[in-house]
């Protein structure tokens, strides 16, 4: 099998699972692998505006159960759960910009320096990320990009999984502030993600065709 075809075969066996397997457990070392993944994942600008919550707590679990609809089942089987969030008020001279850019990318920041005035430039003249919730959006469009490669690392590892956006937002992040899980000062819920071994078969993708999503423009 060449690496086309590989690549492809990974693609069609990560499948959104509705029912987990509770007795089979992931390998710490898969899941160290799936995380590392996560970690080396690209964002806009290197901004990594991002943190992941594996949440083992049983009480927790019980209690997101009614605030997260689509991720019951999830709860009810699957051997890891996470919640990915998402930075707060990403502004060019925030604290998190800061500590990536010093403590990450080890560069001596500088509010006047061309970094900054670009990422000003970018957020308030081409994206129009002039306020708290489309600055936050923004963090939390960055997020599903290690999301999707958490996902593809665990199908290629032949580990199931499901991406969840089925919760209240709201009643989410009170539940997780009240287990001392967030700072929602600085956080937010973005989205929602399991792990484990599916209980049920795979059915066969239904997509849109090539010709309808792709076009080369000459």
């Amino acid at each position: 099998m060449d690496k086309n075809e590989e690549l492809i075969n990974v693609a069609n066996r990560r499948y959104a699972t509705k029912k987990y397997n509770p007795d089979k457990k992931i390998s710490d070392k898969d899941w160290q692998t799936i995380m590392e993944v996560a970690r080396l994942s690209p964002s806009s600008m290197g901004l990594s505006p991002w943190k992941f919550l594996l949440i083992e707590n049983d009480d927790l679990k019980k209690d997101l159960y009614n605030e997260a609809w689509g991720a019951q089942r999830s709860l009810d089987g699957a051997d890891k759960f996470v919640i990915i969030l998402a930075k707060k008020n990403l502004t060019p001279t925030s604290k998190h910009v800061q500590h990536i850019s010093e403590d990450v990318q080890n560069h001596s920041f500088d509010p006047n320096s061309a970094f900054v005035a670009k990422l000003q430039d970018f957020q308030k003249n081409d994206f129009k990320l002039n306020d708290e919730r489309t600055l936050f959006d923004w963090a939390s469009k960055q997020t599903y990009i290690p999301l999707a490669n958490m996902m593809d690392a665990a199908a290629y590892l032949d580990i199931d999984s499901c991406p969840i956006e089925g919760f209240n937002r709201e009643n989410v992040e009170k539940t997780l502030e009240k287990y001392n899980a967030v700072d929602l000062k600085e956080w937010g819920v973005s989205v929602m993600v399991s792990f484990g071994y599916r209980d049920q078969e795979i059915t066969p993708k239904k997509r849109q065709p090539m010709d309808e999503i792709y076009k080369v423009i000459k």
